[in-house]
């Protein structure tokens, strides 16, 4: 894979300690942190290994965070050739590594869950699916043709085996959709769907339930104390509850 040269950020701007931009696709990297003058991406840093663990005991410390960026000081972006790169791969024995933003260009996986692991080119993981698209096929987003078969950059619905995509669309369809709203958009299968994009390094929105679907889970959960029939035979009345049953 060969690797590109990037220029280099003002040194007016507020650039990522890990992945070294000021700029960056906040649905790949996330919103930025500041900590004592010092910026950060969320996902930048949710997908350093060494900051993993501390980061899901409830934050990172900044000597860690410093700790890591000397480390990868003596590591190079094996897509655009810069110093810094803080992601490895997490395949045993193979130690290339890579900026966060750098990894759709090199063909790289990222999944944005569980463990957040990154994988190279080499050993990212693939679609299992032993289909092929007809010929002028397109993709059913963009309506673009798409490759005549399963790559990075042209996935399949594994569900009706049917639906072909470009990643950078479905991509962005992830980020319009929310987690109850994404689905295959040929099927509308929902799970399986879901979780093979997810395990395909596509990032998915859980945003949180609105303010109207948190008061009628609410309301839903609550125990109903009140007598409804037309005519209440309970001695005690309407209101009366027991304790149990």
């Amino acid at each position: 894979m060969p690797a590109r040269t990037r220029k280099a950020p003002a040194s007016t701007q507020q650039v990522c300690m890990l992945c070294r931009r000021a700029e960056a696709d906040p649905a790949i990297c996330g919103r930025k942190l500041e900590k004592q003058g010092l910026y950060a991406h969320v996902f930048c840093l949710h997908f350093v290994k060494e900051l993993s663990k501390e980061q899901n005991r409830g934050g990172v410390r900044l000597e860690d965070i410093r700790r890591v960026i000397k480390q990868a000081e003596r590591k190079h972006c094996v897509v655009c050739g810069e110093s810094g790169a803080t992601i490895t791969c997490r395949e045993t024995g193979c130690d290339r590594s890579f900026h966060l933003p750098c990894a759709v260009e090199g063909g790289c996986v990222t999944q944005f869950f569980g463990l957040y692991r990154s994988f190279c080119w080499e050993h990212r993981p693939e679609q299992e699916l032993e289909v092929a698209p007809a010929q002028e096929t397109t993709c059913l987003i963009c309506l673009d043709r798409v490759e005549d078969g399963k790559s990075y950059s042209t996935m399949v619905c594994p569900a009706c085996k049917h639906a072909w995509f470009h990643r950078g669309c479905i991509q962005n369809q992830a980020i319009h959709a929310s987690a109850s709203g994404f689905h295959c958009p040929h099927c509308r299968n929902e799970y399986r769907f879901t979780m093979e994009m997810l395990t395909m390094g596509i990032r998915i929105f859980f945003s949180p339930p609105s303010r109207e679907e948190r008061q009628r889970y609410t309301a839903q959960s609550e125990r109903h104390i009140r007598c409804d029939a037309r005519e209440c035979l309970c001695p005690g009345g309407r209101e009366q509850a027991e304790e149990e049953g």
